[in-house]
């Protein structure tokens, strides 16, 4: 497993989900190595989907999820100012086979958006590679697949899965 163990992935991914919820969105960021990607695929095509030949509700690189991180902490980010409040649930956390420096790492999640009296779930399974940058397990990856029919009633994924 290169190493990899699931309490390690697991301490990654509650450490990324405490930071989320917590609006540590830098320190967040800082999860990720600099070739890292953000995928939320669309919910009628959520698995194997690729973005560069399918719709995807969030398809960010490094730069695009800098950006999203300034936008999200900005007075003019309307859907997120002010802040929702979230709960992100990580469970049933599995460490695959390393291939090369990546080691696959599949998770369970349920994330809790509150705003304006009104909570939306949103829930479904996440898909990491990690990889270990200067001895630090790190993000390579990040496919958050939807277990929704849609977006309804939400509408939209203004928050970070």
């Amino acid at each position: 497993m290169n190493g990899i163990t699931r309490t390690e992935a697991e301490d990654l991914l509650f450490e990324e989900a405490d930071l989320l919820d917590r609006w540590q969105l830098e320190q967040w960021l800082a999860l990720y190595t600099d070739d890292a990607a953000y995928l939320v695929p669309s919910t009628d095509l959520p698995t194997g989907a690729d973005p560069a030949k399918a719709l995807f509700y969030i398809a960010d690189d490094h730069t695009r999820l800098h950006e999203r991180v300034v936008r999200l902490q900005k007075k003019s980010a309307h859907s997120e100012w002010p802040r929702s409040r979230t709960r992100h649930l990580v469970s049933n956390v599995r460490v695959g086979a390393s291939v090369g420096d990546e080691t696959p790492v599949s998770a369970a999640f349920v994330t809790f958006r509150t705003k304006n009296g009104v909570t939306d779930t949103y829930m479904g399974r996440l898909l990491y590679r990690l990889k270990r940058v200067d001895g630090r397990l790190r993000i390579r990856e990040k496919r958050c697949e939807l277990d929704l029919d849609g977006l309804r009633p939400h509408g939209r994924v203004s928050i970070l899965l």
